[in-house]
């Protein structure tokens, strides 16, 4: 699965860019350039839906890019995603029971603010029948 969300660069006057993304619409900063308009675009997708997924808002799924730049959230946010949506309606304590640990320590995989290591995700993959597959871009 792909977090990978696309956004508009408008030039401003005298100088700079707005971002505005498609899919998350308070999700808006800017930046003096394209480069700074991108790593500010990350930071502010990432604060966005990890305020999301604190309050239990849906998180929509990102739009075709359509040539447009995407953006993409921390590692933490996506594991935290991906993680509720290979559990679909299934409740925490199910997981923790699976991976034979204590309720909050499954909780905190669920916490978008909680860096999991990759053995903890590896193991939560194969409690809920899935394989945790790297990459980096």
């Amino acid at each position: 699965m792909k977090f990978a969300y696309p956004y508009t660069a408008t030039p401003q006057e005298p100088s700079g860019f707005f971002v505005r993304f498609l899919d998350i619409e308070e999700a808006i900063t800017q930046g003096d350039t394209l480069e700074d308009a991108a790593f500010n675009a990350a930071e502010v997708l990432t604060g966005m839906l990890a305020y999301r997924l604190d309050k239990g808002q849906a998180i929509p799924a990102p739009s075709e890019a359509a040539g447009r730049p995407v953006a993409s959230p921390s590692a933490a946010v996506q594991a935290v995603m991906i993680l509720r949506e290979a559990r679909g309606g299934r409740p925490i304590a199910d997981l923790a029971r699976g991976l034979d640990t204590s309720w909050a320590a499954a909780q905190r995989l669920d916490d978008p603010h909680h860096w999991p290591s990759l053995k903890q995700l590896d193991r939560a993959a194969r409690v809920l029948g899935k394989r945790l597959v790297l990459s980096m871009e």
